[in-house]
């Protein structure tokens, strides 16, 4: 019997034997050490207040699933309460809860860009984007990353050869693997230039940057050609994503995204956890400032040391190349006491294996700076 199982599972064996040739063989390890690798960038995913307005909530009677979709018995008055308060918070006319920041890209694309449209794709926005797209109705096409020029050329060539569609620009706010930020103003342009929709994951920004944390596209939300996705498992400490968009287009996912009519509801205990996370940002803007003020000092201390920074943001990368050379480096960090985590492709392209480095206040100055000569001397050897 286990010969036949083994026979069936050659495949898969096979398939495994060639990431770990090439060094990109993935496993689950536990998390140990200074957290230099968390999205958690708030330190909120601990929070006792949070702990306390879930603990409430159990107390109030809110149950711990929703028991069916939304549609059905599973819509409950805690994801309306978070959906409201988003809305106002972000300044969108209206907002909708999904289980994650992944569903809620591949829901989006899979369901409002229609048949004869066109989806501009950033080349380095989430794999979920990607996903959303190839699954979705509409054409697509990548351009290059951070390219106004080719965002603008790729429309126009799509349109030379006949495409008579909508357009749909989407781009991340901020790139979660090299840590740069995206031309959003030039982007919001682009985009009223050609009639066009915007679409951007707000992923790594939203909590971080903006007005208390509103994130980068804070200015333009609200805009009827806007859509942005703000995930809520990062800097918000919980889980789930919200998409703010017009009414009209929430309405149109509530009648037609499969994702979120064929799945059970989102916890609304989770609901509460991140409506209390968006109370926080308004009322203790004092973690946002931290976390600034200790992206500056790293920034600082990385040119001090003549180490490569290629970023301005919370997410350093620092770019090895060879794959197993950068898990090598990302092992000796750890047994120092720092979880830095190895990056292969494809989450990156060829050749790029690096460090991602993540900057949360779950660390301080002085963890920076012993991280930080830990990362020097190994590079070194």
């Amino acid at each position: 019997m286990n010969s036949i199982h083994a026979g069936k599972a050659v495949r898969y064996s096979s398939a495994l034997n060639v990431l770990k040739e090439d060094h990109r063989l993935r496993s689950l390890s536990p998390r140990a050490g200074k957290d230099f690798t968390s999205n958690d960038y708030l330190a909120l995913a601990n929070a006792p207040r949070i702990k306390k307005a879930v603990l409430a909530a159990v107390e109030a009677g809110t149950p711990i699933g929703a028991g069916g979709s939304r549609l059905l018995r599973g819509n409950c008055e805690e994801h309306e309460s978070l959906e409201a308060e988003a809305a106002s918070f972000f300044g969108a006319e209206t907002a909708l809860f999904f289980g994650g920041g992944y569903v809620a890209n591949f829901a989006v694309l899979t369901t409002v860009p229609q048949k004869g449209d066109l989806l501009v794709l950033d080349s380095l926005v989430h794999a979920s984007i990607h996903e959303g797209a190839r699954a979705g109705r509409a054409d697509f096409r990548i351009s290059a990353h951070n390219d106004l020029d080719s965002v603008e050329s790729t429309i126009r060539d799509w349109r030379a050869k006949g495409g008579v569609g909508r357009i749909w620009i989407v781009a991340e706010s901020l790139y979660s693997m090299d840590g740069d930020f995206a031309p959003l103003q030039e982007l919001v342009a682009l985009a009223d230039l050609h009639d066009a929709f915007l679409m951007v994951d707000e992923a790594h920004a939203t909590g971080v940057y903006g007005a208390k944390g509103r994130g980068l596209t804070a200015p333009y939300e609200g805009r009827e050609n806007l859509l942005v996705v703000h995930t809520c498992g990062k800097a918000l400490g919980a889980a789930g994503a919200l998409v703010t968009a017009s009414g009209i287009l929430r309405d149109f996912m509530i009648n037609r995204c499969r994702p979120f009519i064929f799945a059970t509801a989102p916890s609304p205990l989770i609901a509460v956890a991140v409506q209390e996370a968006i109370l926080m940002l308004q009322q203790e803007p004092e973690r946002q400032q931290r976390l600034i003020e200790l992206v500056a000092f790293t920034h600082r201390q990385i040119k001090q040391r003549g180490l490569k920074g290629p970023s301005d943001s919370q997410i350093v990368p620092f770019i090895v190349g060879d794959n197993a050379r950068a898990m090598r480096l990302a092992s000796a960090l750890q047994a120092r006491g720092f979880d830095i985590r190895g990056i292969r492709p494809p989450t990156v392209p060829a050749g790029t294996a690096r460090l991602r480095i993540s900057l949360t206040l779950n660390v301080i100055e002085d963890d920076v700076c012993a991280m930080l000569d830990a990362l020097a001397e190994e590079t070194k050897r």
